[in-house]
């Protein structure tokens, strides 16, 4: 879908690669600049993150280096980096000079707390982000530290996803006559703007500040629980004809107390009397209970495990490439052939090819 769409992306960690995984999943042309040095200890030669892009070393230190990056930022729609702002403008490389070279650039900034305010030039990570941001708030059950998914919520959510939407906006605007401009993707403000979906609550009175009494966060209908064997359930039957499916596959529709869905004094009450339930049988004995059925009950997977759930693959959500288990593309588009794995490069893999065709004057002037 994004085949003509060149991008040149920083090596980095976090949401970063993401964001340029997930457009070349798409179809743009990513080349990654890895630095002229073995990789950071724990991370692997070929990183899932790279899948379809080419792979080109240069040392951002190094005049000719730095030469060979200008002359293919020249030929670029996009430029993604992800380090701390003022980073790339001591190397001599911030949104000035890239813009300079390339009027028409969309130069992507990924940061976690943005390009200015108080926090910008201080560490963090994902975690710290969404807790400043609001987005940590409603993640837990009363009386339990908020806890969200790693990376999911900020890195990626909050961070790459925006991004790639700046991205993408900007390039349009670009080619639609407009000049090059700069994207300030910072998680903070990303995962903000995604609570307001459930912020959008608060305008009928379902949403409070006191953490469990809102009705996504405290519900005995809206949790997870621990099965007989260590396995878990998810439950969120929010609608009340879903509710109903769920209290009669239990034969508590005759209860008087779990017949009140909405009454906020039960919910605590209630969650501890379905948690003794689910704990008395295992977890896909509940789930054979519930099949077939809209009482939005289902299992809590592990990826390995729901690589093999019958659903997802159906759909070959996750694949194994080169024995790495990883999620396909997405999202999918009707008519498009399904998609076919992308290796990643090695670092430096196309060094010559690269050099070569910045050696080509068409190359420069696409």
């Amino acid at each position: 879908m994004l085949k003509g769409i060149r991008i040149v992306e920083i090596e980095a960690l976090g949401p970063a690669p993401f964001a340029g995984m997930l457009l070349a999943d798409l179809g743009a042309e990513v080349v990654v600049v890895h630095r002229k040095h073995a990789s950071a200890p724990g991370l692997p030669e070929r990183s899932l993150l790279d899948r379809g892009k080419r792979s080109i070393m240069l040392d951002l230190k190094d005049a000719e280096d730095v030469a060979v990056l200008m002359r293919l930022i020249a030929t670029a729609d996009g430029l993604i980096e992800g380090f701390r702002p003022g980073v790339m403008e001591r190397l001599g490389l911030g949104p000035d000079a890239c813009l300079a070279v390339n009027p028409g650039l969309i130069y992507g900034r990924m940061t976690g707390w943005g390009q200015d305010g108080p926090l910008a030039r201080t560490a963090g990570h994902d975690m710290n982000y969404i807790g400043v941001s609001g987005a940590l708030w409603y993640a837990s059950l009363p009386g339990e530290p908020p806890m969200a998914p790693p990376t999911l919520v900020g890195d990626i959510g909050g961070g790459a996803l925006y991004l790639v939407i700046g991205m993408l906006a900007g390039i349009i605007s670009a080619r639609a006559g407009g000049r090059g401009t700069v994207v300030d993707a910072a998680v903070v403000d990303g995962s903000a703007h995604m609570m307001n979906l459930l912020m959008s609550l608060g305008q009928s009175g379902s949403l409070v500040t006191e953490r469990g009494r809102s009705l996504l966060d405290g519900p005995h209908w809206c949790r997870v629980y621990r099965a007989a064997d260590g396995g878990f359930i998810s439950v969120q039957c929010v609608e009340p004809k879903f509710y109903a499916l769920f209290l009669d596959r239990l034969g508590l529709t005759g209860d008087a107390q779990f017949v009140r869905q909405f009454d906020r004094d039960l919910w605590l009450g209630l969650g501890r009397r379905l948690a003794a339930i689910f704990a008395a049988k295992p977890r896909d004995e509940w789930i054979s209970l519930f099949e077939g059925s809209d009482a939005c009950v289902g299992p809590v997977l592990s990826p390995q495990e729901a690589a093999r759930h019958p659903h997802m693959a159906a759909r070959g959500s996750w694949q194994a490439v080169d024995g790495v288990l990883q999620a396909a593309a997405a999202p999918r588009f009707a008519g498009r052939p399904d998609w076919i794995p992308a290796k990643s490069p090695a670092r430096g893999e196309h060094d010559a090819e690269i050099c070569a065709e910045l050696a080509d004057p068409q190359a420069t002037n696409r």
